[in-house]
C-alpha cells in the first residue's frame, strides 16, 4: 500500500517477510458474564445498556491485523480494491449505542506526583461488585452499575497499557448515572481506536486495545 505523506516504516511493509510477520495481540479485558439484571435499568439511563452487551472472546485479530495492514494513518482510512472506508461517529453510535452529542471528555493531565493512585483494578472491581445479594440496596446498585461502567471503558472501549486497571479520571463523570448520557463518549471512544489503530501500524508494536 503506497503512503501518502509519512516515510514511517508501516506493517505492509513486512506482509511479505515471514519471518518478521505478527498477528497482533489484543489488550482487552472484557466481562465474562452479562450484567445482573437488576443493573440494567442503570447502564441504559447511562447510555452504557447496548456497550455492556460487547463479549471480546469473538474477537478475531488475524482479520484485524489484516486491516491495519491497509490502513492509511494520516487519513483514518482503509484502502481497498473497490475504494476507502472508515470508522465514523455513527458507526459508533449504531454499533455501540454510545451518545454523540453532549460535552466532550476534558480534562487536566494530573502531575506525575498526583497520579501514583490512578486507576482501579478490574480484580477489586468484581471482587467488590461482581456478586449481588437478594438484599442489595438501591444505593449498592448504582454503586455496582457504576463500577460495571468503569469496567467496561478500562477493559473494552478505551484500554490502556496496563490491561489490569481503569483510570479514576471516568469516576467523577458517573457520579450522576442520569446525565453520564450528556457526555460525548462516542466520541472520546472514537479518537482512541484511531490512536491504537495508527500505534499499530508500527511493525515494532505487538498489541493494542
Amino acid at each position: 500500500m503506497a503512503r501518502l505523506i509519512r516515510p514511517d516504516r508501516h506493517i505492509s511493509d513486512a506482509a511479505n517477510q515471514a519471518d518478521s510477520y505478527r498477528v497482533i495481540r489484543g489488550r482487552v479485558n472484557g466481562l465474562k458474564k452479562a450484567p445482573d439484571a437488576r443493573l440494567r435499568p442503570y447502564l441504559e439511563q447511562a447510555g452504557f445498556g447496548s456497550a455492556a452487551l460487547i463479549r471480546t472472546s469473538d474477537l478475531r485479530y488475524d482479520l484485524l491485523t489484516a486491516l491495519v495492514e491497509r490502513l492509511c494513518p494520516e487519513t483514518h482510512t482503509f484502502h481497498f480494491p473497490c475504494g476507502e472506508c472508515t470508522v465514523t461517529l455513527e458507526d459508533v453510535a449504531m454499533q455501540l449505542g454510545l451518545s454523540i452529542d453532549g460535552s466532550p471528555l476534558l480534562g487536566e493531565s494530573p502531575e506525575d506526583e498526583e497520579s501514583n493512585f490512578s486507576g482501579l483494578k478490574f480484580t477489586w472491581l468484581k471482587a467488590k461488585f461482581g456478586q449481588l445479594s437478594a438484599t442489595t440496596t438501591k444505593g449498592e446498585l448504582m454503586c455496582a452499575a457504576r463500577a460495571y461502567i468503569m469496567h467496561i471503558l478500562g477493559g473494552v472501549l478505551m484500554p490502556d497499557a496496563n490491561n489490569n486497571k481503569v483510570h479514576l479520571m471516568y469516576l467523577p463523570l458517573l457520579v450522576d448515572l442520569s446525565s453520564v448520557s450528556s457526555y460525548n463518549w462516542g466520541s472520546a471512544v472514537l479518537a482512541v481506536l484511531y490512536r491504537e489503530l495508527c500505534r499499530v501500524t508500527n511493525p515494532n508494536v505487538v498489541d493494542m486495545g
